[in-house]
């Protein structure tokens, strides 16, 4: 997994736990930490797959 993917991740999950704590005090600042699992999600899927295509196009040459 590429270096930025794992960052994403880490992102990704640490957003999704303030979220949840956020939900649980009753603020709504957890729609924003859902916003930003989303955008860090997004991030994760993308590098992966950038990952894969660029190793596969090297393996094809």
């Amino acid at each position: 997994m590429p270096r930025l993917a794992l960052y994403a991740l880490i992102v990704c999950v640490l957003a999704v736990t303030a979220a949840v704590v956020s939900f649980v005090q009753g603020s709504l600042l957890g729609i924003v930490w859902v916003l930003i699992a989303g955008l860090s999600s997004n991030m994760v899927w993308y590098y992966v797959r950038r990952h894969r295509m660029t190793a596969s196009s090297a393996d094809a040459a």
